[in-house]
């Protein structure tokens, strides 16, 4: 880039907007006593935007630890990930609060996420200040924002920013996306859903996914599909106005559900164990620059067993998680690449701003020591895995591979990666 002053580099300061929204721009008409004596104008609204005012993507992966893309120095498979970080700017340092809903409305809105009542997970929404689970009218999200200044505004996927008893079909509306700023969402409100049987709702409606599991129906793929066919309609009919889309995939949160096919490719790759792995990426990872040549990888928690430690008769159960796992992994960024394919397809890449967040959290340590399903985990029922030849439905990893997937992270559930793109 040739060198520039600094002002050169930055965007003009919007006019108004101290309060929003607008005032409404008054009539143009002027009204007499009969139309005769009547003068009709039509009435202009003023641009709030200044001539190619950028798109905004964000993409937002769940519970996903940067030891997992090669990107980063992982062993699952990115290429849109890889794509994005060789056309743009990356950062090795995203801060969360470690939770889902918390770290969401603290994205959504940029502040602290006590100060807007996402003290925790919206299902755990109380009467504490801070704690109740929703983001107020005085501190507005981007997208209500950007809709005022005059983008069209969309969300797909993982909400999780409404409290739980408001999430019926009933309502009440005005804490879900269509009440905080998103003219249009096609996802889910809740905190997971199946990959393959979600609950869904488009807008305020309930509706059932477009295909059964039997017709292979994937939550990712449907997901993806409504973005892309939203773009298409934004370029058809709302081509004048620049937009604003936030895409939040169920991936990689339990449960863990991908078809085998993608579980296979992954056969074999883990199975010196979660120890050996995380060495491995923490090796790549300095090589590569993403962390301080002078970083020197941290003990093992206490908490965690050794690979070493485990019987061996476990092990295969174990692997088999990590499989599905990173199959999991790699069809969610094959997904995100579809829809920046599209961008690039509709002429709107070279004036968008793409942000590609690989976790909200870091990975997620909520499958404890492995289980053919999540909940019962959580209700601290064990599975007993030396009788179970593979995951079932609902799997989730061992809170060991999600301390080795977040190697280069502070924490299991801190600070992970992303990346921007930005032609121009």
């Amino acid at each position: 880039m040739p060198d520039r002053a600094d002002n050169d580099l930055l965007a003009p300061r919007l006019l108004g907007g101290e309060t929003l929204p607008f005032a409404p721009t008054p009539s143009a008409s002027i009204a007499g006593r009969t139309l005769q004596e009547s003068t009709y104008a039509q009435r202009v609204i003023p641009r709030r935007l200044p001539e190619n005012a950028p798109n905004i993507v964000i993409v937002l992966i769940d519970d996903a630890g940067p030891g997992l893309p090669t990107t980063f120095g992982g062993e699952v498979r990115t290429d849109t990930m890889d794509r994005i970080c060789a056309e743009g700017v990356s950062y090795n340092r995203f801060h969360t609060t470690a939770m889902c809903s918390p770290t969401r409305a603290s994205l959504l809105t940029g502040r602290n996420h006590h100060k807007i009542g996402n003290g925790q997970i919206a299902e755990l929404a109380n009467d504490w200040d801070g704690y109740a689970g929703r983001i107020p009218r005085s501190s507005a999200t981007m997208a209500e924002v950007l809709k005022q200044y005059g983008y069209a505004t969309s969300a797909f996927g993982k909400w999780h920013n409404t409290p739980a008893e408001e999430t019926t079909a009933v309502g009440p509306f005005e804490n879900w996306p269509t009440g905080l700023g998103f003219e249009y969402f096609y996802g889910f409100l809740a905190g997971e859903a199946s990959q393959y049987e979600p609950h869904l709702v488009r807008n305020t409606t309930v509706v059932t996914p477009p295909r059964t599991p039997e017709e292979g129906y994937h939550l990712s793929e449907d997901l993806a599909d409504d973005a892309i066919g939203w773009l298409r309609r934004h370029k058809a009919f709302n081509a004048d106005k620049p937009f604003f889309m936030y895409w939040a995939s169920g991936c990689l949160h339990g449960p863990h559900h991908i078809m085998k096919e993608w579980a296979d490719k992954y056969a074999g790759k883990f199975d010196d164990g979660w120890d050996a792995y995380r060495q491995r990426v923490f090796a790549r990872a300095k090589d590569r620059g993403w962390i301080p040549q002078g970083c020197e990888l941290t003990e093992r928690d206490e908490t965690l067993a050794s690979w070493d430690s485990i019987p061996d008769d476990e092990k295969p159960f174990q692997r088999r998680l990590m499989e599905v796992a990173a199959g999991y992994a790699e069809h969610v960024d094959v997904q995100v690449g579809r829809i920046a394919d599209e961008l690039d397809a509709l002429g709107y890449a070279d004036n968008t701003l793409f942000f590609y967040i690989w976790g909200d959290n870091g990975s997620s340590g909520e499958g404890q020591n492995g289980t053919i399903a999540e909940l019962l985990a959580q209700n601290g029922i064990p599975t007993t895995v030396r009788s179970t030849s593979m995951p079932s439905m609902n799997s989730a990893a061992w809170m060991s591979w999600a301390h080795r997937l977040s190697t280069t992270s502070t924490t299991r559930r801190g600070h992970g990666p992303a990346a921007r793109r930005i032609r121009a």
